[in-house]
C-alpha cells in the first residue's frame, strides 16, 4: 500500500518555505530548512541469538518502509551482555526523497493517531541541531502489517534529521509539515 507524497512535498514548498521565510527573515529560498532523510531503527536485542527473529523483523520493517533494510552489527564486544564484535544487533532503513515525504505523510496522518492515548509527540525531543526523534512502541500501528501476520512486538526508532540550524526551526519546519507536537503548559 502506497501513499501520495506529493501533497506533502507541494506542502513544502507552497505554505511552508513562504511561512517560514517570512517568520525566520530568510532572504534567500536555500536558507529555509528542509527533511534530509528519515531513519527508521529497530533495535532487536534477542537478535544476536536468533537469527530467524532478524529475518522476520526485516521482512516487516521492508513493507512498512518500502525499502530493505540493513542489519546493524555489534562493534566491539560487551561480556556483560553475552555479545561478541559483528553480532547482529537490530535493523535500520534510511529514507530519502519520495519515499521519505510518504512516510512523514503516513506516520503524520495514519500512524500517530492510532496510537492509545495519543495526545501529541514531544515538542522536546530535538537533538540541538533540528533533528528529531521518536519511539515508536510497536510496529502494528502501521498499516501495512496485519495483526495475524507479526509474531512479535518490537518498537522502533524514526529519526528525522532536517538542515535545520537550531530546534526552533526545526520544530516549525515539522509543526508546518503537520506533525502533531503537544500542548506544553
Amino acid at each position: 500500500m502506497t501513499y501520495n507524497y506529493v501533497p506533502l512535498k507541494e506542502k513544502y514548498e507552497t505554505e511552508v518555505v513562504p511561512s517560514m521565510m517570512k517568520e525566520f527573515g530568510y532572504k534567500n529560498i536555500h536558507e529555509v530548512p528542509r527533511l534530509v532523510k528519515i531513519v527508521v531503527n529497530m533495535g532487536i536485542g534477542e537478535g544476536s541469538r536468533n537469527g530467524d527473529l532478524i529475518e522476520l523483523h526485516a521482512k516487516e520493517l521492508n513493507v512498512i518502509a518500502g525499502q530493505k533494510p540493513v542489519v546493524t552489527r555489534a562493534k566491539r564486544s560487551i561480556a556483560n551482555f553475552k555479545i561478541r564484535e559483528g553480532m547482529p544487533l537490530g535493523l535500520k532503513v534510511t529514507l530519502r526523497g519520495a519515499r521519505m515525504y510518504n512516510f512523514l505523510y503516513k506516520l503524520i496522518n495514519i500512524v500517530l493517531p492510532k496510537l492509545r492515548d495519543f495526545r501529541g509527540v514531544n515538542p522536546d525531543s530535538f537533538d540541538g541541531r533540528g533533528n528529531y526523534a521518536l519511539g515508536l512502541p510497536e510496529q502494528l500501528i502501521f498499516p501495512e502489517l496485519s495483526p495475524d501476520q507479526v509474531r512479535r512486538i518490537q518498537g522502533m526508532d524514526v529519526i528525522i534529521v532536517t538542515t535545520a540550524k537550531t530546534d526552533e526551526e526545526g520544530r516549525e519546519l515539522l509543526k508546518l509539515l503537520g506533525m502533531p507536537f503537544k500542548r506544553m503548559g
